[in-house]
Parts: C-alpha cells; structure tokens; sequence
C-alpha cells in the first residue's frame, strides 16, 4: 500500500511540473521541422537523395498599371501552376513574406531565391545583408536553391567596367553562404555559357544556371557545357514569346500564341532528353509583365534584353509577351505544351 501510495504521489508530481512548464512557456516538443535536403551528386540535383528534375518557371509577377512585383494573384497562380506540373519557382529578388513562402511550401513547389548585387542595401551583395535573409529562410522548407546574379556577365559598367569584379563578389558571397547554410545550394544565373573566366572565378558555385536563347535549339549547349565542367546547370531562362516582330517560317506578323506554343513545346522536349546533364528548366515567364516596355497599363510591342536576337522565330524580343498566361491569368496556347509536357517528365522521372 505504502508502495502504491509513492508511485501516485511521483505521477502527481510529474504532471503538475508538466503543467507548470507547460503555464511558463516551456516547450517539452524537441522535435525540430521536417526540412527537405537539397544536395548534389555528380551533375544531379538532389532532394532527400532523390534525383531533383526542374519543371519550372520564372516568377516576377507585377499587376497591371504597376512596376513593382506583388503576389495579390499567389493562390490562383500556385493553382495554375499545380495544374501544369510545375514544381519549382525562380524568382529574382528575395521574398519577405513569410506567408507567400508558406503557401508555396503548401502546395508542394520549391523556390530558387535570387539576389541582386545593388538593392539599395536590402537583402543584397553589395552591402552583405543577403546572409540575414539566408539565415532567416535557411530552414524554410520552400527553399530549393539560392542563386547569385542574374546574367550580369552582360553587364561590366555595373561594376566599374571590369567583370572581374562582380565574379569575385558573387564567389565570396557563394562561400559565406556555405559557412551558414549546408542545406542548400548556392547557384547563378549566368547568360550563356560560362567562360573560363567566369567558371576559373566562381569555384564557389555549385550549380550554374544559364540564361539560352538559341532560337529552338537550347540544348546546344549541354555539350559545350560537358565539355569544360562536371558541375550541375540548369536552364534559368528560356522561351519564346508571343508576338512576331515580322512574318517568318510561316508565323503571322502580330500577336501569335501558336508561335510561341510550337517554339517552346520544341525547346522543351529536347532539354529534357539532355537531363543527363541538364538538371531542369525554369522557363521564362509565368505571366505577361506590361511593366517592361512602355506603359505600365496596356501591352506594348518592344522592349530589349540583352544577346536576345535568338529568340524564336523573329529573333526580336517583346518583353511583355513572354507569359505561359496572360496578365489576367488567361492560359495562352503555349500552357497546354507545358502542361502536357512538365506533367510527362514529372510522371517518368
């Protein structure tokens, strides 16, 4: 009896602890979250050693009227996405909001977060404080990759005219990454293939994204790219858009979303026959962006980016027609070829 006694006087005890650390704050749950582990083997990319194939777009999404990026549209986008077998976001400043991240983590896509140079000092190279951001999101289960630049090899004069300088900006920034985050990759979105400069400068990246436009024939340069490195690349861009500057190959002048359907449903198809050294694409871009070109409230024709004569077919870039939908989330043809594609590649894979 005496014993019986003891043993409800101990459990007593023990529960009005747990209760009193429970009033006090005190979490008695040590489990940390889930977080997927993105790595890499050989040229793969991989989550929770699993091969990671890229079925994936550029994000930047800006409401009409507007300038500046906002995720007003995020649910329906993430539908929209969902339904096309997309799995993966590129977007090329970081996002704050950590709801927007939760979101995506909750539909299942992960993101490659990218940072400028020059921000003003927010979240950027420059000033150092893309590491707070970093640490901030380093256990947020949406991230895939952090990616330095976005093709500034085309731009010496932002950096004194010389480079030199931003590779070896963007390689330090890669090894102060990797001090604080062993999780994640640190890739950059290079325009075309990089040279030995650039490759001999940045020993620090670990996966080099490239911005390809080659007309239809990206996949070009999956040899060249075999050929002087055996690190993973992806395609950060590529695509086609929607509008002929002039009739060609027998695509009508004007507006001509078959142009842009028949252009990317080639690209496509030849960049996931070459995964063995191709670790995925984020196609160029989501949505029409009417903030590129002229005014910010209609659609304008025009608009420039740079090494840009080979897109298909006209080998002119209008800016504002490269979505996959339109500003009003209307699916253009061009959706059915990614949907019917990313949905294939991610069912084989």
């Amino acid at each position: 009896m005496k014993k019986l006694i003891a043993i409800i006087i101990s459990l007593t005890a023990f529960v009005s602890c747990k209760n009193e650390s429970n009033k006090k704050g005190i979490s008695l749950n040590t489990e940390t979250p889930k977080i997927d582990i993105v790595s890499i083997t050989g040229r793969q990319l991989m989550v929770n050693d699993k091969d990671y194939l890229i079925t994936g777009i550029c994000y930047h999404p800006v409401s009409k009227g507007k300038s500046k990026r906002d995720f007003g549209s995020l649910t329906q986008d993430l539908k929209l996405m969902v339904e096309a077998g997309i799995n993966t976001v590129r977007v090329y400043e970081p996002i704050e909001d950590e709801n927007v991240l939760d979101k995506i983590d909750s539909v299942g896509l992960k993101v490659i977060i990218g940072f400028g140079y020059n921000q003003g000092g927010k979240n950027d190279i420059l000033s150092g404080t893309f590491i707070d951001y970093v640490n901030k999101f380093k256990n947020h289960n949406a991230i895939l990759m952090w990616e330095l630049g976005n093709e500034y090899n085309y731009h010496p004069e932002w950096f004194n005219g010389d480079i030199k300088n931003w590779y070896k900006a963007m390689n330090e920034a890669a090894a102060v990454i990797h001090k604080n985050d062993t999780l994640h990759p640190v890739a950059t979105a290079h325009g075309d293939l990089p040279d030995d400069l650039a490759r001999s400068m940045g020993a620090n990246i670990d996966v080099w994204g490239m911005n390809v436009y080659r007309s239809v024939r990206p996949e070009t340069i999956f040899k060249e790219w075999k050929e002087v490195s055996d690190k993973p690349m992806y395609l950060s861009e590529t695509g086609a858009d929607s509008y002929m500057q002039i009739a060609n190959q027998g695509y009508e002048q004007g507006i001509n979303e078959k142009a842009q359907a028949d252009a990317t449903e080639i690209i496509l198809k030849a960049t996931f026959k070459g995964k063995d050294i191709c670790s995925g694409v984020t196609l160029f871009q989501f949505t029409d962006g009417w903030w590129k070109a002229g005014n910010n409230d209609v659609q304008d024709t025009g608009g420039t980016a740079p090494n840009s004569t080979g897109v298909p077919f006209d080998g002119s870039p209008n800016e504002e027609f490269w979505g996959i939908v339109d500003i009003d989330r209307n699916k253009k043809k061009v959706y059915t070829v990614v949907k019917d594609i990313y949905t294939s590649v991610n069912k084989n894979n």
